[in-house]
């Protein structure tokens, strides 16, 4: 098992003041991932899981692709609509293995996601 970003010191990551991430949000250091939608990756295990804070400005999306496994979302600040509806803050959405979706965010929002195995984009980013 090869992490590409790994976990450092004792391999134990701690994340506090979660839910007040807007407050901090300027300390994380984001990368772009797509239009209006940047991500930071907590780890990622190459071909297995990972996890990552994404954060939406408004108008931002995610382009439709599949889960070849489980993806928990987990909103943090503002919303997000994806096919299955709207999710506010606080709300966690589990997406199956074979469910395919694209997500906005027209008010802005910071999520966090939990996956099980990469995702396949089926749009171009």
């Amino acid at each position: 098992m090869s992490l590409v970003n790994p976990i450092p010191g004792n391999g134990v990551l701690v994340l506090e003041n979660l839910l007040n991430i807007r407050e901090w949000q300027h300390k994380i250091p984001w990368e772009p991932f797509a239009d209006k939608v940047e991500i930071h990756w907590l780890y990622r295990v190459a071909k297995g899981p990972a996890a990552a804070l994404i954060r939406f400005e408004k108008g931002g999306h995610v382009a439709l692709h599949e889960h070849d496994g489980f993806e928990h979302v987990l909103v943090l600040s503002g919303s997000q609509t994806d096919q299955n509806g709207r999710l506010e803050a606080g709300s966690v959405m589990i997406h199956s293995p074979g469910t395919r979706h694209s997500v906005v965010s027209e008010d802005g929002c910071i999520v966090l996601v939990v996956y099980e195995k990469p995702v396949r984009f089926t749009e171009r980013l």
